[in-house]
């Protein structure tokens, strides 16, 4: 029971660690919460289910769209709201604010295109458990894990092996030295969102095929959001280690505790962290970030 709990907390936890990841991966270059990354995960799986549905695309392409829609909205996020404000060189606080402002407008947005009722993906898998010994694990989360560990083993290859990693941990330690370097830090600022919208909209569509699809699904990323203090923000790998605490910690209070406290001990541990450890398990000095 115990080990078929774990597997269904990892699953979970894998969902948040691609938002939470796309929290580190922003705030290591900004500093601040991108509030509206939510938004972004819920516009890319309604992309990915009205792909299926309306347009009768296959599956494999659909998630390809949502992905790539989910990347090109996080870049107008960032091109028609962030970049005007660092530009005018304005607080941190400003982007929050704009991000608050951006997540309330895609909600409504969304309420009023698509309608506030659930919707759900068409079976895609077919229904049932694989065996494992004497474990029974679903056959969507284990297509749901299979997926999470790959594109986490490609970003962790990409941010530590490759120049766009390390131009990325340049302009995040310094922008004015990396340009100075020879860095354009506004090109690898859109690439960074692209590549958060894109983590964001394949957690969306395994959220919403686990789960439902509906207007604010992106308040999902709340968990993603602790998960990345948990681990400490600004830290691509300790918003995984941290996500993947979250879906465990859920998971097993569900389980053994009660359903209904899941949320209440995962924020009590969010303010256990501020108080003790700000900075996380794995982060950096947070107290003039926003």
């Amino acid at each position: 029971m115990l080990l078929q709990q774990l597997i269904n907390g990892i699953s979970v936890g894998g969902i948040y660690a691609l938002l939470a990841t796309g929290y580190a991966l922003i705030y290591s270059l900004l500093g601040f919460s991108n509030w509206a990354h939510g938004e972004v995960a819920m516009l890319g799986a309604y992309i990915g289910i009205l792909s299926v549905t309306s347009l009768q695309m296959p599956f494999l392409f659909a998630v390809i769209l949502a992905v790539v829609g989910a990347g090109l909205i996080s870049v107008f996020n960032e091109k028609i709201a962030y970049k005007r404000i660092r530009d005018n060189n304005s607080p941190t606080m400003f982007l929050m604010i704009a991000a608050m402002g951006l997540s309330t407008t895609f909600q409504n947005m969304a309420i009023v295109v698509f309608g506030p009722k659930f919707k759900m993906f068409p079976q895609i898998l077919p229904v049932g458990a694989v065996k494992i010994g004497s474990l029974s694990v679903g056959l969507l989360d284990l297509v749901s894990l299979g997926i999470v560990i790959v594109v986490i083993i490609g970003l962790q290859y990409l941010i530590t092996k490759t120049k766009f990693g390390l131009a990325v941990k340049a302009a995040s330690s310094n922008m004015g030295t990396a340009s100075l370097l020879g860095i354009n830090v506004d090109k690898y600022i859109m690439l960074v969102f692209f590549l958060a919208g894109s983590l964001a909209g394949i957690s969306g569509v395994l959220y919403g095929m686990k789960y439902t699809v509906y207007p604010q699904l992106g308040n999902v990323a709340l968990k993603a959001f602790i998960a990345s203090v948990f681990g400490g923000l600004g830290s691509v790998q300790g918003a995984i280690v941290g996500a993947m605490g979250i879906g465990l910690l859920e998971t097993l209070v569900s389980a053994y505790i009660h359903s209904g406290l899941r949320d209440l001990i995962t924020f009590i541990l969010l303010i256990a962290i501020l108080l003790f450890r700000p900075t996380g398990l794995m982060g950096k000095d947070i107290q003039d970030k926003a």
